[in-house]
């Protein structure tokens, strides 16, 4: 798996080159900033800059995959899994 990735978006005439947890920071950012969820936060990042959902697969790390299954889970789109009582 490669840490570096090319995105087909420009920044000021230079393509951006950007890493899974450099991406992953955005995207919590997002979330955080907007109130949404994280999946719903990696949708933005590539409207915001014009890149296609299917591109950015390879940025998406085990921390943030992790996120966007825990809001999956929390919306019903996954089964509940058994929690320990803490």
């Amino acid at each position: 798996r490669q840490d570096w990735c090319c995105v087909s978006h420009y920044d000021k005439g230079r393509v951006v080159m950007q890493s899974a947890k450099s991406f992953s920071l955005e995207v919590e950012k997002l979330a955080l900033e907007k109130k949404i969820t994280h999946m719903e936060a990696v949708l933005e990042y590539c409207k915001e800059h014009q890149l296609e959902p299917d591109s950015v697969g390879r940025l998406i790390s085990k921390s943030l995959k992790d996120k966007i299954e825990a809001n999956a889970r929390d919306l019903n789109y996954f089964p509940k899994r058994a929690k320990l009582p803490i």
